[in-house]
């Protein structure tokens, strides 16, 4: 390996203050936010600030075959930014500048590394909202959102990062860059390769440029808590509110095990007692939320359970600080969280529940379950300690079984997270043995080398 030419260059090509080679430096680009997958250490990390230099670090890995792993903040949680082959880490943190905001368009164009709030909040003075809201939403980056095609609590009514990405600019394996899409609202020119990129969790090329959606911001909000005795209750509420036509924004659940948790944790007022808790927000003109709040609450009484509407600002913000401090608060029980993406059809939602009930007993581990259960895409959270190898024997059992059960209920494998490392193993059964041929000949296309980010989404 010509390791030192490799850090010459990319020294001369971005200047020494982009390249990182120091042993500390570099462990820290050895994992992301993923839970039991291997750790590993790159050869060298650098940083551009430039299209252009993009450009020279892709140039570079090709001529030496180097292995490139490209990386936001490292939020993700399927091991997609792990250098499995070492090799060169591109960390797009320095590229952080929102570069338009047209607002007679409803569009804005960002670099790959601006954080996701930040543009929330620049558009927000025009009455703007960029709808895409994973739980990182404060320190996830556009870049990272866009190649792993991200979700969030607002996927229900808004979808996830897929349906708001209207054009981009990519550096391709040989260097060169293309770019796709645009501002128009029409866009149906050739194969569509936003979409291609979007969600190939840096397999295809190095997104460098992303013009996105804007929706104008809902004019009035109504939140509130449901709290139900059983878990079959308040999966039949989720299926009654869309069923009476209702599409709230947000459409949350947590367990039993989760909100037992969440209030050791945050001390927010949930009932411990309780099987399972709805958090739900519904939005838009005030005439249209008055009526949806009210088959909101009648479906959760017909259901058995018992409403509780937020009344203030404060009241909301309980609500929902509730469900985002599900993830720390599972966290911070035990040394390990395997947080899994399995994902059904909404009407699935009751046997997904169940079986998930079922896998904890049969394999004797904790595990506590939120998500947005308004699209099916649960969170179920395993409890545990990586250090504990036999313990580690049955959540992997579990882990391959909960997803076994997502996909005989006509589900995916993934909702929101992607593939990554952590569910490799299982694409085939989703995809079938044409498809994982049509996705490795997609691959080969557009990286015949396999330099960008290999041993993601598939082997060769």
């Amino acid at each position: 390996m010509c390791l030192n030419k490799v850090i010459e260059q990319l020294t001369q090509a971005l200047g020494e203050e982009n390249v990182l080679t120091e042993k500390e430096e570099l462990a820290a680009y050895s994992f992301d936010a993923t839970a039991d997958i291997p750790k590993v250490v790159p050869q060298v990390v650098v940083t551009p600030t430039s299209t252009q230099q993009v450009q020279e670090v892709v140039k570079i890995a090709a001529k030496y075959k180097m292995p490139l792993y490209t990386r936001g903040s490292g939020t993700n949680l399927s091991g997609g930014t792990i250098p499995l082959n070492q090799g060169i880490v591109m960390v797009m943190v320095k590229m952080n500048k929102i570069l338009e905001i047209d607002a007679e368009n409803l569009t804005a164009t960002v670099q790959p590394g601006v954080i996701i709030q930040d543009l929330n909040d620049a558009v927000a003075e025009y009455g703007l909202i960029y709808p895409p809201d994973p739980g990182t939403v404060a320190t996830a980056t556009m870049g990272g959102s866009v190649a792993e095609c991200s979700g969030g609590l607002r996927g229900l009514k808004y979808g996830v990062t897929k349906h708001y990405v209207m054009g981009l600019e990519v550096v391709l394996a040989n260097g060169k860059v293309m770019r796709c899409g645009g501002k128009t609202v029409k866009n149906v020119t050739a194969y569509d390769m936003v979409k291609l990129f979007v969600g190939s969790e840096g397999t295809l090329g190095v997104i460098t440029e992303i013009i996105v959606k804007l929706i104008p911001a809902p004019e009035t909000r109504k939140s509130a808590l449901a709290v139900f005795r059983s878990l079959d209750d308040a999966a039949k509420a989720i299926t009654g509110i869309i069923a009476n036509k209702v599409i709230p924004a947000t459409l949350e659940i947590m367990d039993n095990v989760t909100i037992r948790t969440v209030e050791n944790y945050a001390r927010v007022g949930l009932p411990t007692d309780a099987e399972a808790v709805l958090l739900i927000e519904v939005d838009g003109i005030p005439e249209v939320v008055e009526k949806e709040a009210e088959v909101v609450a009648r479906v959760c009484r017909e259901n058995n359970g018992e409403l509780k509407l937020a009344e203030t600002a404060e009241e909301r913000d309980e609500i929902w600080q509730a469900r985002r401090a599900a993830l720390p608060a599972l966290a911070q029980v035990s040394p390990t969280t395997v947080l899994e993406d399995a994902t059904v059809p909404r009407s699935k939602i009751p046997d997904m529940l169940k079986a998930l009930r079922h896998i904890a007993e049969k394999y004797q581990l904790t595990i506590g379950t939120f998500g947005h259960a308004g699209d099916g895409n649960l969170h179920p959270t395993i409890l545990t300690d990586e250090n504990n190898a036999e313990e580690m024997k049955r959540v992997h059992k579990a882990v391959d079984e909960i997803f076994e059960v997502a996909l005989s209920l006509g589900g995916t494998l993934s909702g929101e997270h992607g593939i990554g490392i952590a569910k490799q193993k299982y694409l085939e059964k989703e995809f079938g043995e044409a498809g994982i041929e049509a996705l490795k000949a997609i691959k080969k296309a557009l990286d015949p080398e396999n330099i960008l980010n290999p041993g993601k989404i598939l082997k060769f």
